[in-house]
C-alpha cells in the first residue's frame, strides 16, 4: 500500500516543481543575465504538447513564455507565435526522422531559436527599437538549449 501512495505523490511533486520553475525562472533571468533563456526547450515542449495533446505541456510552455516576455520586456506573444509558425511550417516534415528522436528535437530547437532570433531582429528593425544585444550570451543560450533537449 505504501508503494502505491508514494508513486502517486511523485508526479504531483514533479509538476509542482515544474510549475515553480516556470513561474520563478524568468524572474531569475532578469536578475542574472548569464542564465539561458530556454526558448528552444519551452518551444519544443509546446510543440510536443500540441502534437501529443498534452494540455499540461502546453500550459507550462505558455506560462513560461508569457512570464519571460513580461520580465525581459520582450515583444508580447512573439515566442508563442514563433513556436506555432515552426510547428505549422516545419515540424510535420521533420517527422520523417521518426526513428531518430534526438535528430527531431535538435533540429526543432535550432529552428525555434534561430526563427525567434530572426523575428526579434525583424521586430527591432521595423519598430526601430533595441530589444536585444547580439552577443555571446545568445550563443550560450542556444548551446544550453540543445544540451538540455539532447539530455531529455
Amino acid at each position: 500500500m505504501r508503494k502505491h501512495t508514494r508513486s502517486l505523490k511523485l508526479p504531483y511533486l514533479l509538476w509542482i516543481f515544474a510549475l515553480i520553475f516556470v513561474i520563478f525562472y524568468p524572474m531569475l533571468i532578469s536578475i542574472y543575465v548569464f542564465l539561458p533563456l530556454l526558448i528552444g526547450v519551452m518551444g519544443y515542449l509546446l510543440i510536443l504538447g500540441i502534437e501529443n495533446e498534452k494540455k499540461s505541456y502546453i500550459f507550462m510552455a505558455l506560462i513560461y513564455f508569457i512570464n519571460l516576455e513580461i520580465n525581459l520586456s520582450l515583444p508580447f506573444f512573439l515566442t508563442i507565435i514563433s513556436s506555432l509558425v515552426i510547428y505549422v511550417l516545419f515540424f510535420q516534415s521533420l517527422l520523417h526522422f521518426r526513428k531518430c528522436k534526438v535528430c527531431i528535437s535538435v533540429i526543432t530547437v535550432t529552428l525555434l531559436d534561430f526563427f525567434y532570433l530572426g523575428s526579434l531582429l525583424a521586430y527591432d528593425f521595423i519598430f526601430q527599437e533595441t530589444t536585444i544585444m547580439l552577443d555571446n550570451i545568445l550563443l550560450y543560450s542556444l548551446v544550453i538549449d540543445l544540451l538540455i533537449v539532447v539530455l531529455l
